[in-house]
């Protein structure tokens, strides 16, 4: 990444750099918390907190509406969740004024605006930063009309199979029980 150029660019991206999020005697850390709540590794937990840093760099000096990738969405709900930190810290210390976040009203119109949003977000994103990790932040057409049609699953309380291992099971245990009830 190149360092921005503007002094108050430079200012805003140093403080977002060395930012931690919530108390820094927490045994149970914000990293730990991301973690645990969406199945990643910590390191995974780390790269995503580490572009949540950009994409509120974006946020501030994009000059658009700028939209976050699923992942680092997930981040920023979470941030909220520390509400104190989020608002007395991050947004009044570190950004200098408030940073909402706002949820769709929902159909086709609303999703092709973020479509559009996003597209622009991971534009931006390049001019700033270079190119973004495409784990983190996916194409427009993957994150806007292809992952919602996904859910989060607690998968302490479900079995997860990928679709054709599930075709498997469920076929051989058709098969196995034709054979059964036939002997």
């Amino acid at each position: 990444m190149k360092l921005p150029e503007r002094e108050d660019d430079l200012r805003l991206w140093q403080a977002l750099s060395s930012y931690t999020i919530g108390p820094d005697d927490a045994e149970f850390t914000f990293t730990d918390r991301l973690a645990r709540e969406n199945g990643w590794d910590r390191r995974h937990a780390e790269r995503v907190i580490k572009e949540y840093r950009r994409f509120c760099f974006l946020a501030m000096r994009a000059g658009h509406p700028v939209t976050p990738s699923d992942a680092v969405d997930q981040a920023w709900h979470l941030h909220l969740t520390y509400s104190r930190d989020y608002w007395e810290r991050f947004c009044a210390d570190v950004l200098g004024g408030p940073r909402h976040h706002g949820p769709t009203a929902g159909g086709r119109a609303e999703r092709d605006r973020y479509y559009r949003q996003y597209a622009a977000t991971l534009a931006s994103y390049e001019r700033v930063f270079g190119p973004s990790p495409p784990d983190i932040w996916p194409a427009a057409q993957q994150r806007l009309y292809r992952d919602p049609l996904a859910r989060r699953v607690r998968t302490r309380d479900y079995i997860l199979l990928p679709r054709k291992a599930a075709y498997a099971v469920i076929l051989s245990a058709f098969f196995g029980a034709m054979v059964f009830l036939m002997w």
